[in-house]
């Protein structure tokens, strides 16, 4: 890009990777437009990102809701001109085995963790092209490379995501830089959304040995930060002490 900073549109922006990654990417100069369903911890990291010296606004998003994305991008391009970066970041984690049945949280990660990022995909795109260039980044998961019990349905939707990030990379070569950043264990609410007892009770020992949410968004940040010519394609990120 030709300017010094970057326009970046972070979903899920109100905790965890996606609040990292929105005070990472402002200390690092660029212009962010943050969204999550959460308002009020939207406009407190806005005020505070603002009065750090950078430049940040909010607005309500619920990435099931195409129109609700397309209106994101559109607040992106009329708050700041372009829209250089998207970084996919939304999604849940409402563990449990596959017995338990819990139909309503596999249609809500379905939802959020694959549709919220085509919704992304599909908001983005057009506008990335129109103008010459762009980055589009999702997050995944160490569970887009392989399945633990209990995370049947969540891995399913992080193999998605992986396998949609690299059909994008492959249409998109020479235009759009496209970039899958899958963490393993992190500090993060995610775990807060498991209703299963069991689940929730293994989580307690998988998480034991967890990532700050802030070593994400180095990673995140890298990527970002390289010249037009170079397009970082994939990064796993673990915990050294841990084997998630």
């Amino acid at each position: 890009m030709s300017h010094a900073y970057k326009v970046v549109a972070v979903t899920g922006a109100s905790s965890g990777i996606g609040e990292a990654t929105a005070r990472r990417l402002a200390a690092d100069g660029h212009r962010l437009l943050l969204g999550a369903r959460r308002t009020d911890r939207l406009e407190t990291l806005a005020e505070e990102l603002t009065a750090a010296g950078g430049t940040a606004s909010f607005c309500r998003l619920d990435v099931t809701d195409a129109a609700d994305v397309r209106s994101f991008v559109a607040t992106a391009r009329e708050r700041y001109g372009r829209l250089d970066v998207i970084v996919n970041n939304a999604g849940v984690m409402p563990l449990s085995p596959l017995r338990a049945l819990r139909v309503d949280e596999w249609d809500r990660m379905i939802d959020v963790n694959v549709r919220g990022v085509l919704h992304g995909i599909a908001a983005a795109l057009p506008v990335m092209r129109a103008q010459g260039g762009g980055h589009i980044v999702n997050i995944a998961s160490v569970g887009a490379y392989e399945v633990s019990p209990t995370a049947a349905v969540y891995c399913a939707t992080k193999f998605a995501v992986r396998a949609i990030t690299e059909g994008l990379r492959q249409e998109s070569a020479g235009d759009i830089r496209v970039t899958l950043v899958s963490p393993g264990v992190t500090e993060s609410e995610l775990a807060d959304g498991i209703s299963d007892p069991a689940a929730r009770e293994a989580m307690k020992a998988y998480r034991a040995v967890a990532l700050p949410a802030t070593a994400v968004a180095d990673a995140i940040a890298h990527a970002v930060s390289q010249p037009s010519q170079v397009d970082v394609n994939e990064i796993v990120v673990r915990p050294t002490a841990g084997a998630q």
